[in-house]
C-alpha cells in the first residue's frame, strides 16, 4: 500500500488544551505520527512525499473565509505582540450573533473555533496544509489506479466542519479525499469514520449531498465529544436526506457490540453503491486510549483491516485519532497490513 506522509506535521506542537473542563497537556502531539510512522517502515511499508495542492484544492470542502484565517490567524495574533498558542476565550453561542465575524483575532478565533482544546501554534498552517496534501495526494493516487492508499496524516480532520475547527482538526483531510475522488470521476463515494469520536465535520459538509454517504461508528453523544452532533436520528438534508449514518455505542462497548455495528456499516456502503472508500482512521476505539472508552483489544485492528478490504472498493485511508501514543504504531500497522493482505 502507498504511504504519503509529511514531515511538516512536527510544526504543530500545540503545547496545552481544555480537555474535560481541565487544562492539559495536549493528548495531539508529535509523537503520535512518529510512532506510526515507524511502525510502517518496520512492517516493510515505503513513504512517500505529497503532492503539492495549493490553497485552491481546500475549497472544495471549507469555506474562503475560514481558510484564509487559518492561513494568517498566527501573523495577527504576533501583530498583537502574542506568542505562544492560541486558544478561544468566547463563542457565538445560543442568543448570541453569528453572522458577523469579528474583525479583531480574538472575536475571529471564537467565531471560527467549536472548542478550547484546539490550539493554534506558529507553525499550525504548515501542519495542516501538508496533512490535507498528504490526504489529496492519496486520493490521487487511487484516482490513478491504486487500489488503496494510506495518508499518515497529522494534524487530523475529521472534525473541521465547513467553516468551523476543533478536537485537534483544522482541514478536513478525509472530506478533501472524498471531493477528490468524486472530481476524478468516482460517482458515488462512501466515507466511514470509526474513530471514537463522531466526525461532526464530515457529517457538516456532506449533509445535503447525496454522491458521498457519511457513516460514522462512534462513542454516544450523550456522554462523548463532540456532545452535540452524532445521534442516530441525524439522516441528513435535501438531497442528502438518508446519505448520513450514524451508529452511536455506549461507554464501554466491546469487539461484539462494535462489530455488530460495523457490519451495519458495510451494509450500508455496499447497499450504497459506492465506486469508492475513504475511511477516517481513528484507532482511538483501543482499550488503552486514555481519552476514549471503547474496549477493542490490539488483535481486533487487524480483523477491522480485513472487513475494510472485504469491500473490495478503491480505497484511501486517512489518519484520524489514536492517544495511547506507543500502541498507535502497531494499532495502524494492523490495519493496514490485515487490509493489504
Amino acid at each position: 500500500m502507498q504511504i504519503v506522509h509529511s514531515p511538516l506535521h512536527l510544526r504543530h506542537d500545540g503545547g496545552m488544551e481544555l480537555h474535560r473542563g481541565e487544562l492539559v497537556p495536549c493528548y495531539e502531539q508529535p509523537a503520535r505520527a512518529d510512532y506510526i510512522r515507524h511502525a510502517l517502515v518496520e512492517a516493510g511499508h515505503a513513504l512517500v512525499a505529497p503532492r503539492a495542492f495549493g490553497p485552491e484544492a481546500l475549497l472544495g470542502v471549507h469555506d474562503a473565509g475560514f481558510v484564509e484565517f487559518l492561513r494568517t490567524a498566527y501573523a495577527r495574533w504576533r501583530e498583537e505582540g502574542r506568542g505562544g498558542s492560541m486558544l478561544p476565550s468566547g463563542f457565538p453561542a445560543r442568543g448570541l450573533r453569528r453572522d458577523r465575524v469579528p474583525t479583531g483575532i480574538n472575536g475571529a478565533m471564537g467565531y471560527y473555533a467549536f472548542d478550547a482544546g484546539t490550539p493554534i501554534v506558529e507553525g499550525t498552517w504548515d501542519a495542516a496544509l501538508a496533512a490535507a496534501q498528504c490526504a489529496l495526494s492519496a486520493a490521487a493516487l487511487v484516482a490513478e489506479g491504486k487500489r488503496a492508499a494510506y495518508a499518515l496524516c497529522r494534524p487530523p480532520g475529521h472534525h473541521a466542519a465547513r467553516g468551523t475547527y476543533g478536537g485537534y482538526c483544522f482541514l478536513n483531510n478525509a472530506a478533501l479525499a472524498a471531493q477528490h475522488l468524486r472530481e476524478r470521476g468516482f460517482g458515488r463515494v462512501a466515507l466511514l469514520d470509526v474513530d471514537y469520536h463522531h466526525g461532526n465535520g464530515t457529517q457538516d459538509i456532506f449533509w445535503e449531498r447525496n454522491d458521498v454517504l457519511f457513516v460514522s461508528i462512534h462513542g454516544t453523544p450523550e456522554t462523548e465529544y463532540p456532545y452535540f452532533l452524532g445521534y442516530a436520528d441525524e439522516r441528513g438534508a435535501g438531497a442528502g436526506e438518508g446519505c448520513t449514518l450514524n451508529l452511536p455505542l455506549p461507554r464501554g462497548t466491546g469487539w461484539d457490540g462494535y462489530v455488530a455495528a460495523l457490519d451495519t456499516a458495510l451494509r450500508a456502503i455496499a447497499d450504497f453503491g459506492a465506486d469508492a472508500l475513504v475511511v477516517s482512521l481513528g484507532v482511538d476505539t483501543y482499550e488503552g486510549d486514555p481519552i476514549s472508552a471503547f474496549k477493542l483489544g490490539q488483535e481486533r485492528f487487524p480483523q477491522l483491516g480485513a472487513r475494510l478490504a472485504a469491500l473490495g472498493l478503491p480505497s484511501v485511508l486517512v489518519q484520524e485519532g489514536g492517544y495511547a501514543v506507543k500502541e498507535i504504531g502497531t494499532n495502524v500497522a494492523g490495519v493496514l497490513g490485515a487490509f493489504e493482505r
